[in-house]
């Protein structure tokens, strides 16, 4: 079982010490960067370690735009260590249910991006509902999807 736990003073050290597997840094960033981010937009995101039996496994990173407005989830990584245990999916399953609380805006509308080198991810992402919308950056694509 899986369960989000907020980042905070007591376990940012953790987040730090994650590693991604050689030639996954094309595709996400380390936390060290999204924490830094998380600071600059502290009052329209939040991030979160991934737990699994106590042990921080993985982060994502939960950020509301008031522009559009819409959820975006940013940085989602499993250690190197601990992937291909399913984590990811239920790591992604909790992130859906904190956003349908609603927590940080009301909307229904979730995007992320998805590296187009990366057709691992993009399976997670659409077999839990996203879908691609076409709109591409560089080696980014986005994905949304709409929850109640």
């Amino acid at each position: 079982m899986v369960e989000l736990r907020a980042i905070t003073e007591d376990n940012f050290i953790d987040a730090f010490n994650l590693r991604l597997a050689p030639g996954q840094e094309d595709y996400v960033s380390h936390p060290v960067r999204s924490l830094a981010q998380a600071y600059v937009y502290r009052d329209q995101c939040q991030p979160f370690g991934i737990y699994a039996a106590g042990k921080m496994v993985g982060y994502v990173m939960v950020i509301y735009d008031h522009d559009v407005p819409e959820y975006d989830i940013w940085h989602m990584m499993v250690d190197e260590s601990m992937q291909g245990r399913g984590y990811g999916g239920e790591a992604l399953d909790r992130v859906i249910e904190y956003i349908r609380s609603k927590p940080l805006g009301d909307s229904g509308r979730v995007a992320l991006t998805c590296n187009k080198r990366n057709p691992a991810a993009r399976k997670l992402y659409e077999s839990r509902g996203f879908s691609a919308t076409g709109n591409e950056d560089e080696d980014e694509m986005e994905l949304v999807m709409t929850v109640g």
